[in-house]
């Protein structure tokens, strides 16, 4: 009983490990979006993905310049940085789940 409970703990622990990545990751996609498309950043929304973004994005700040264009009404920018990070931060996700999983406790039996 005690055994069960301690792989559907561990296995609740990868969902929510993977949860807060896809989340991250939507984050970024936003992010990523509406760079491209030029969205306001005075607006509410935009400016709050932009500000939790960012704190990721931080050490990834400069490996790459941004493409930028101006349009007629808008600028567009392409932020290189953004992808990587979405990169980095799902491969770094993946060791941590797959830690978890070395340490599998029927494989000790």
């Amino acid at each position: 009983m005690e055994f069960n409970r301690h792989l559907e703990a561990r296995s609740k622990l990868k969902k929510t490990i993977w949860f807060i990545c896809g989340f991250l990751e939507v984050l970024f996609a936003f992010r990523l979006v509406f760079k491209v498309l030029g969205a306001n950043p005075a607006s509410g929304f935009v400016s709050l993905i932009y500000s939790v973004t960012g704190v990721f994005l931080a050490p990834f700040n400069g490996i790459f310049r941004s493409a930028v264009t101006n349009g007629i009404e808008t600028k567009s920018i392409l932020e290189p940085m953004t992808l990587i990070a979405m990169i980095v931060y799902a491969f770094i996700v993946y060791g941590i789940v797959r830690l978890i999983e070395i340490y599998d406790p029927k494989k000790n039996l």
